[in-house]
């Protein structure tokens, strides 16, 4: 047998003829190979084709090709069962002939011609591996091709019966072959005619069963009679339903006339048309549209017209017009060029963000001067909490745009951003085009918060879905799926968000001016907290300054050890509280001021909760301190190193990732390779075993930029000399000893000069990231660079007897 996707199976080169099949059936019993049937029965002279899956069945109709004889034909008891025993088989079935059989792709079935050709019965089981096979004799009436006439006046009159009704049924049943039909209107065989209903008559599995199993001709065909009055009483109530219907749809379809000929008659007298088309025709003609939406929008009030008011089209026509005039086409809101007063509304609401500002100002004054410039797509990249949603507000206020904003998290379907087409039951716009709408201009403002939350699956990529919106050169021609026709979106002002740039794809991130914004520093929470957070809460609370006084104090106290996050946030809530408990305490015991200090903090908001991160107090051997950053901020990273007797391998715990792990894996190829200028043989790498641990196991760590850290704490615990307390480092190594850049650097320093430390080790590498940082920060610190690790070991290693 070939094994091409499809094919047909080799038949020997002379397929036998029904009576070379079955010679020997004349003489006793005939053995003859058997395929189970589900849910079909195969009668004598009626042409069948279904389809055998792999199995015995398949097995069988193999052999009966391949020897050239005919196949046992029976019916399972049980559709369900895949493997039938011979207790689930009818034992009345059909000898039968194989006209053709074709291998179905993927390979696993088999289509099935094949043709009855007479009733048998199956003596005995004498088979059942690879198949069944089965010795069968033919029942005495069951010979189809035996001439059976009519000779008694009963059988004469069923015959008649069951033509007349055979042919009443093919008409109603409108799937019966018109060869068959005449083939059963010349029959003048009772077994042949009530083999022609069993066959092409719908009915059950058992029925036809039943129907094969009869050996008297008379009772048999009166059984088919029978089930086929019942199929034709069914038939007849179809077609009365469907003529009920049809009256019903005739009379719509006379309405709509009737209404158009109303409408002539009315044009014809001068009198005003109030119908809805016409109105909706004016609204149209009035609204302020492009030229392809009002052609488009002429074009479907056009179909309305036509459309019945019952239909279902007519309400989706009528809403899609409804939904496309509600949008702004040209109509603009005024803009305000003035760089001072824009200026002076970003100060009023935010403190810092000054790359967010400078760039607005920059995009001012660029139109100011131009008189026209299409408007840029920012992308404010930074942690939760430092005014990157709320700066968006002050940027719409300033400029004098209307605001909308549109949520992505979680967002995984593209027809959220591209809509449904109008066909779909509950089709709407997507999110862009609902936002223009709400916003009533073609210039708003329009957030897209959250970008880097969305994801796709089998519905689309809605990421792929912004490309063309936040495309300044393709925009202008935007297409919803739900409008079909093009939308300008070059006036628009995206501002988007996100708090990491690793979910996002770099074709979106190509198409967006990023601005990373950064932990705010002490000194910036501090005076947040006093110009915007304290006067908003007092607001809130209708608390005044001269009932509530919060010292700087005791705000600076809360940022330390009340909070440990990159925004201000969390410091908001801890204000709120404050105000409430001043509020209940000021009606309570009818004060008339309070002040919190650092003294009375304890009582307004319970023990401190973050205790801030703390340096090493003194050097040790194996231990070295690095910097890490994470979306709430930086923190300082714990490296330990044990080295123990053992095989000489390298042991990694504490939620390393799988980068982390290749970092401490090239700075132990860099030690190993350089153990000769540590005074290190082979032999002691051989028989010592070392072990790195970061502290804080739950929490999953991962990045390169420990890479020199874990390089000189793993030298430390090699060559027994201490790492400097007061010291902290950042950099990624390579298998030579090169210390390559990384990134966070302004919220890993904060978070060092938090912990106490004072000296800092940086890649030379970040130099121009280091000068870009406002001198607070670096206030108090000795920066380092390096750009090797050689370097690093002598900065850091705490030099005790010779030197390394």
């Amino acid at each position: 047998m070939e094994t091409s996707d499809k094919h047909e199976l080799d038949f020997p080169e002379e397929s036998p003829s029904p009576a070379e099949g079955l010679a020997s059936e004349s003489e006793g019993l005939s053995e003859l190979p058997l395929a189970c049937l589900r849910g079909m029965v195969v009668f004598p002279g009626s042409m069948v084709s279904f389809d055998l899956p792999k199995g015995k069945s398949l097995s069988a109709l193999e052999e009966a090709m391949e020897k050239g004889t005919s196949i046992f034909m029976a019916a399972q008891k049980n559709t369900e069962v895949d493997e039938p025993s011979e207790g689930d088989l009818y034992h009345v079935g059909t000898v039968t002939q194989i006209l053709q059989a074709m291998r179905l792709p993927p390979g696993n079935k088999v289509r099935v011609i094949a043709q009855g050709l007479e009733r048998g019965m199956i003596e005995s089981f004498v088979q059942d591996y690879p198949h069944f096979k089965v010795q069968a004799k033919l029942m005495p009436e069951g010979a189809t091709f035996i001439d059976e006439s009519a000779s008694t006046p009963s059988g004469a009159i069923l015959l008649r019966v069951a033509k007349e009704r055979f042919s009443e049924f093919a008409e109603l049943y409108g799937k019966i072959l018109p060869e068959i039909a005449s083939e059963a209107e010349e029959c003048e065989s009772l077994g042949r005619m009530a083999d022609y209903i069993g066959a092409n008559v719908p009915m059950k599995t058992e029925q036809r069963q039943q129907l094969l199993e009869e050996s008297d001709v008379e009772k048999r065909l009166e059984k088919a009679i029978g089930i086929m009055s019942c199929e034709l009483e069914i038939l007849q109530m179809q077609r009365d339903l469907y003529e009920k219907i049809k009256v019903g749809v005739d009379k719509s379809q006379r309405d709509f006339i009737l209404r158009e000929q109303l409408k002539a008659i009315r044009e014809e007298l001068g009198e005003e048309d109030s119908s809805d088309s016409d109105s909706l025709r004016k609204k149209i003609q009035k609204a302020q549209l492009t030229a392809p939406a009002r052609e488009k929008l002429l074009q479907e009030a056009k179909r309305l017209e036509k459309a019945s008011p019952a239909s279902p089209e007519s309400a989706m026509l009528r809403d899609y017009i409804d939904r496309v005039l509600e949008l702004p086409w040209t109509n603009k809101t005024p803009e305000n060029l003035s760089i001072e007063a824009a200026e002076k509304i970003l100060d009023r609401d935010h403190y810092g963000l000054e790359k967010v500002k400078e760039r607005i100002l920059e995009f001012l004054a660029v139109r100011k001067n131009t008189g026209g410039l299409d408007a840029p797509i920012l992308c404010l990249v930074g942690p939760p909490g430092v005014g990157k949603t709320s700066i968006a507000k002050s940027v719409a206020a300033a400029l004098n745009r209307k605001y909308a904003r549109m949520s992505l998290g979680g967002v995984r379907d593209e027809a959220d951003i591209r809509g449904h087409r109008k066909t779909y039951v509950g089709a709407m716009p997507g999110r862009i085009i609902d936002a223009m709408r709400q916003a009533g201009t073609v210039n708003p403002l329009i957030l897209l918060d959250e970008i880097d939350k969305m994801s796709s699956d089998f519905r689309g990529n809605p990421s792929a879905a912004l490309l063309e919106a936040l495309d300044e050169e393709q925009n202008s021609g935007f297409r919803d799926h739900y409008l079909e026709i093009p939308y300008d979106l070059s006036d628009v002002l995206f501002i988007c968000t996100a708090n990491a740039l690793d979910t996002v794809p770099e074709a979106l991130q190509d198409r967006l001016e990023i601005i990373p914004l950064s932990t705010y520093t002490q000194d910036e929470k501090l005076n947040i907290a006093q110009g915007f957070l304290i006067p908003k809460q007092y607001k809130k609370h209708g608390l005044k300054k001269s009932q509530l006084r919060i010292k700087p104090e005791a705000i600076n106290r809360m940022i330390a050890c009340y909070t440990r996050e990159a925004g201000v946030r969390e410091l908001e809530r801890l204000i709120a509280a404050i105000c409430r408990k001043a509020v209940r305490a000021l009606l309570a015991q009818e004060k008339k001021s309070m002040t919190v200090s650092v003294e009375n903090l304890e009582s307004f908001l319970g023990k401190e909760k973050k205790a801030p991160s703390a340096r090493r107090e003194t050097p040790e051997i194996g231990v070295c301190t690095g910097m890490a950053w994470t979306t709430a901020g930086g923190e300082i990273l714990t490296i330990e190193v044990n080295r123990i007797e053992g095989r000489g391998s390298l042991k990694l715990t504490g939620n390393m990732g799988k980068v982390m792990q290749e970092s401490a894996l090239a700075a132990m190829s860099y030690i190993r390779a350089h153990g000769s200028n540590l005074g290190l043989t082979r032999e002691f790498f051989k028989s010592n075993e070392l072990h790195i641990h970061i502290p804080e196991g739950a929490t999953p760590k991962d990045g390169p930029s420990a890479g020199i850290t874990m390089a000189c704490a793993l030298v430390s615990a090699l060559t027994d000399v201490p790492v400097r307390s007061n010291l902290a480092m950042t950099g990624e190594i390579t298998i030579r000893g090169r210390v390559l850049p990384v990134g966070g650097l302004k919220e890993k320093i904060l978070a060092a000069k938090n912990a106490g430390i004072t000296k800092i080790l940086v890649p030379s590498l970040n130099r121009a990231d280091i000068d870009e940082m406002p001198a607070g920060v670096k206030e108090g610190l000795e920066i380092k660079f390096v750009s090797a690790m050689d370097e690093v070991l002598s900065l850091a290693l705490a030099r005790e007897g010779k030197p390394i």
